[in-house]
């Protein structure tokens, strides 16, 4: 079954239980303006509910995952800009629409890989590091660009930095904006893996997580996601909730079965 939602510079297709998402900007290197951020939300907000959902790739369009935010094009609407700055409370970590465009992606309840090519720059690099994969091209070129223009990180970057990085190389790649490449990337924590075909490389990835429990691997992202800098009190609390609560799902006594039986198990919707 295959599910098309399209918009001007996004495009979303479903097939076989996963998210083909793509910033489609490629003549401008897929660089963002506030209607891709509105429409990368709405779509992460709309794949969130689809309990049929397996997986979810990010990738751009052409040859450049993601430039980073347009400026020419942001600047010229001063009030939209003030909106989407301004955070919205309803929001777990109250993110407003820059950050919401990155940390939406955290909120899918299934595995989001970033397929990486070309330009991987501000703006399109918090973008990635909102997915729970980031696979690129040895020579795709990576950079916390805000320090060009005199700024910093502020679509979540800070956080996923925070998560993936020394605070040494966070501060250096952030006070810098050094552009570095994807194998670079790669050793210093920033990126997964390294690929000739990155969007090749993280598909695998997602087909080999998709044969197991929906239910025990949204559990697990929601338990790391959410314990990954909280103390070991927390963390062994959110780890006995979230296993009891797997005990009693029918995905589990479905792999449980197939496990014993050395047979493939053929899993029903996702719970949560």
């Amino acid at each position: 079954m295959l599910a098309v939602m399209t918009a001007d510079a996004v495009t979303c297709e479903i097939e076989g239980g996963i998210a083909h998402v793509r910033l489609n900007r490629p003549d401008k290197l897929n660089a963002l303006t506030l209607d891709t951020l509105d429409t990368l939300i709405a779509t992460a907000r709309r794949l969130s509910r689809d309990r049929s959902l397996r997986g979810v790739m990010l990738s751009g369009s052409g040859d450049s995952f993601c430039a980073g935010l347009d400026f020419a094009t942001v600047l010229k609407e001063p009030p939209r800009v003030a909106a989407a700055f301004t955070p919205r409370p309803w929001r777990r970590e109250g993110t407003n629409t820059f950050q919401e465009a990155c940390w939406a992606w955290r909120r899918v309840p299934v595995p989001v890989v970033a397929a990486v090519q070309g330009h991987c720059f501000g703006g399109g690099l918090q973008i990635a590091l909102g997915a729970d994969f980031r696979f690129t091209t040895a020579d795709a070129q990576w950079s916390v660009l805000e320090a060009r223009w005199g700024l910093i990180p502020d679509m979540s970057g800070i956080a996923s930095l925070s998560q993936l990085v020394g605070i040494d190389t966070a501060k250096r790649l952030t006070m810098t904006g050094e552009v570095i490449s994807g194998e670079r990337a790669v050793a210093l924590g920033l990126a997964t893996e390294v690929a000739e075909n990155p969007y090749a490389a993280g598909l695998a990835l997602v087909e080999q997580i998709v044969t197991r429990s929906p239910d025990s691997v949204a559990a697990a992202k929601r338990l790391f996601d959410r314990t990954w800098t909280r103390g070991p009190r927390h963390t062994f609390a959110r780890e006995r909730v979230e296993q009891a609560w797997l005990l009693a799902t029918h995905n589990t006594a479905i792999a449980r079965k197939a496990a014993f039986e050395k047979a493939a198990p053929r899993f029903e919707l996702r719970r949560r």
